[in-house]
C-alpha cells in the first residue's frame, strides 16, 4: 500500500560515552547508558521514485500537509493558531495563487512553514502529458522562487491526488518527491467540526500525513487537532522533520 517509506535511524550503546558516565563508580547503571544512533543501509534517495503516502511508522511523528488553491480568509487564524503552538507545517502553493497573492505567500513563509509544489493551475495530472506536467511543476517552482527568494521545492502534492507514474517520475526530475497523504481531513466537504477533529485524530499514528486545506473547519479545528494529536504522544512537524531519517528527541529509546 505504502510505495515509499523513509527509513528511521536505529540505536546502538555508545560503549566509550557510557564507560565515561560510569566509571566513577564502577557499576553498571542502566539510567547512564548512552546511546547513539545509526544510519539504515537504505534511503530514501536511493529508492526509484514512488509516491509517499507517510512517514516510517516507527517515527513518532505527524505532519500537517495544508494545500492552498483557495480560502484566503482562513489562512491569518490557521498561522495563528500554529504560532501559538509552535507548530510548523507543509504548505503546498498552488503557482497560480501565489502569482495572485504574493503578500500572503511570504506571510506563510516567514512564519516558518515549509513550502512545496502543488501545481499551477490544479489541473488532473492524470489526463496530461509529460510537457504538460513538467510545465504545470516547474511554473510554480520558478514563481514560488521569484517571490520568496528560496531554493526550489522538496515536496510535490499533486492536486485532488491525481497522479500516475509518470507525474511522479517527472517531478523526480525537478528534485521533488511525491507525497500524498495518510488521513483526509475532507474539509472542502465543510463537516462539523467537531466530528472531523474526532475523525483525524482517532486515525492517525506514527508517521500519518493529515490532508488539510485553508477552510472554516480547519480554522476552527486546528487548535484541537493540535492539542488531541499531542497528547496521543506524537510530535508535529514538517515532511521534511517526519521523512528525516533522525529519531524524535526525547523518545529514542521510549518508543523501542
Amino acid at each position: 500500500m505504502w510505495k515509499a517509506i523513509p527509513g528511521y535511524n536505529g540505536l546502538e550503546v555508545d560503549l566509550k560515552a557510557s564507560y565515561k558516565k560510569m566509571k566513577k563508580t564502577g557499576k553498571l547503571d542502566e539510567s547512564k547508558v548512552v546511546y547513539k544512533e545509526t544510519s539504515p543501509s537504505v534511503h530514501l534517495k536511493d529508492l526509484v521514485p514512488h509516491p509517499i503516502f507517510k512517514g516510517n511508522p516507527d517515527k513518532p511523528m505527524v505532519s500537517f500537509l495544508i494545500n492552498v488553491a483557495w480560502g484566503n480568509e482562513y489562512i491569518p487564524e490557521i498561522l495563528d493558531v500554529l504560532k501559538k503552538h509552535k507548530i510548523h507545517a507543509s504548505f503546498f502553493f498552488d503557482g497560480s495563487w501565489v502569482s495572485k497573492n504574493p503578500d500572503l505567500a511570504k506571510l506563510i513563509y516567514h512564519d516558518g512553514h515549509e513550502i512545496g509544489n502543488h501545481a499551477y493551475s490544479h489541473p488532473d495530472l492524470q489526463q496530461k502529458s509529460e510537457a504538460e506536467t513538467m510545465e504545470e511543476l516547474k511554473k510554480t517552482n520558478d514563481v514560488i522562487i521569484k517571490t520568496l527568494g528560496i531554493a526550489s521545492p522538496k515536496w510535490f502534492g499533486p492536486p485532488s491526488g491525481s497522479f500516475n507514474q509518470q507525474t511522479v517520475e517527472t517531478a523526480s526530475g525537478l528534485g521533488m518527491h511525491t507525497v500524498l497523504w495518510t488521513v483526509d481531513t475532507v474539509d472542502w466537504k465543510k463537516p462539523a467540526t467537531n466530528e472531523m477533529v474526532k475523525r483525524v485524530v482517532s486515525q492517525v499514528e506514527n508517521g500519518s500525513m493529515v490532508l488539510m486545506h485553508p477552510t472554516q473547519p480547519v480554522a476552527e479545528g486546528m487548535e484541537d487537532m493540535i492539542t488531541q494529536i499531542t497528547q496521543k504522544g506524537f510530535r508535529l512537524g514538517t515532511v521534511s522533520e517526519l521523512m528525516s531519517e533522525k529519531r524524535v528527541n526525547g523518545t529514542a529509546w521510549d518508543d523501542e
